[in-house]
């Protein structure tokens, strides 16, 4: 993530900012500019070009504060939700702006690395959208399916996320992480399924026609193999190759932003993921001594590491592959 400062008063600014809590001026988002900019009284921008930006509409609702491009319509990021709670069910309304601010921190570091954010409006085979589900009333299965991510905002409540992570036994468990690991399932249907890429893909993931149920059913009744550690990140990315990929995808993502973050506010002197030509020569030269770091930072808290994770020598092959999918800038 980008630092900003508002342009008023020069205040540090957080991404999620509304008011500037110096100077009391109202901001929004431009994703156009990738900016935090003041807005008028009336919630009105002006761009460079003459254009007219408006707050969304959803700022009481999610506390989205990116600008849309007419005057009580919704952003571009919220246009990607499909579905959300209704206004009667106040569980899911409550935890709706948790999973929307996550989705809005996904679509910023995708634009910031050049993905296609395209939503089905737009391209409705090959498009993106969201369905956030309240599991109040329904069992809602978090996944991907043709470009449809479904999330269980029941993740966005602490209390039951913990309960779930310790249940499966999981390092991590967050909500932006549940939104990076779907969205790879995403990419890798979008950008290497039906592509040149895929031989390579299925060399270093595995086969992503196996059968999925039954993998599902032998993960969870028999666990991951012996020795996982030194060929995967995490016990889930065992399962199927489709979670191979796509836990290495969520941590491309946790690795680009992390670092960036980092360089941003003046904790590492690297110019983000574009310092070096190769991948793995970031995350070997950058992010592992940085990660080490970061955890004992943490721990001087007396909270969990920030990255609870070892990253074996295959699967540097694995995320070399994904930063390889990253369109050319």
């Amino acid at each position: 993530m980008k630092s900003f400062r508002c342009r008023a008063c020069g205040n540090d600014l957080y991404f999620e900012n509304s008011v500037c809590v110096a100077c009391g001026v109202s901001l929004g988002y431009s994703r156009d500019e990738a900016a935090i900019v003041t807005v008028d009284d009336a919630g009105r921008y002006v761009d460079a070009t003459g254009l007219v930006w408006h707050v969304c509409r959803n700022l009481n609702l999610s506390g989205c504060t990116w600008l849309a491009p007419l005057e009580g319509g919704q952003c571009s990021a919220c246009d990607l939700t499909r579905t959300r709670p209704n206004d009667a069910d106040a569980a899911g309304i409550g935890l709706f702006p948790v999973a929307e601010r996550a989705k809005r921190w996904l679509v910023a570091e995708l634009d910031r690395l050049g993905f296609p954010v395209a939503g089905k409006d737009d391209d409705p085979d090959r498009g993106l959208c969201f369905d956030l589900l309240s599991s109040t009333s329904e069992n809602v299965v978090i996944g991907h399916d043709a470009g449809v991510v479904t999330i269980d905002l029941a993740e966005g409540d602490d209390a039951h996320r913990v309960k779930v992570q310790a249940q499966l036994d999981e390092p991590y468990r967050t909500m932006l992480g549940h939104f990076r690991h779907e969205v790879g399932h995403y990419y890798e249907w979008l950008l290497v399924e039906g592509s040149d890429r895929i031989d390579r893909a299925r060399e270093l993931f595995g086969d992503e026609r196996a059968e999925y149920q039954a993998a599902i059913d032998r993960h969870y009744a028999e666990g991951p193999p012996e020795n996982w550690t030194s060929s995967y990140l995490s016990a889930y990315a065992t399962m199927h190759p489709y979670e191979d990929f796509a836990e290495t995808w969520a941590h491309y993502l946790h690795i680009c932003d992390t670092i960036e973050t980092a360089g941003a506010y003046g904790l590492t002197a690297v110019g983000g993921v574009d310092a070096f030509s190769i991948f793995r020569d970031l995350v070997t030269g950058v992010w592992m001594p940085m990660s080490i770091a970061l955890n004992m930072i943490n721990r001087s808290m007396g909270t969990d590491d920030l990255y609870p994770f070892v990253i074996p020598a295959p699967v540097l092959d694995k995320l070399d592959f994904v930063a390889s999918l990253r369109p050319p800038r």
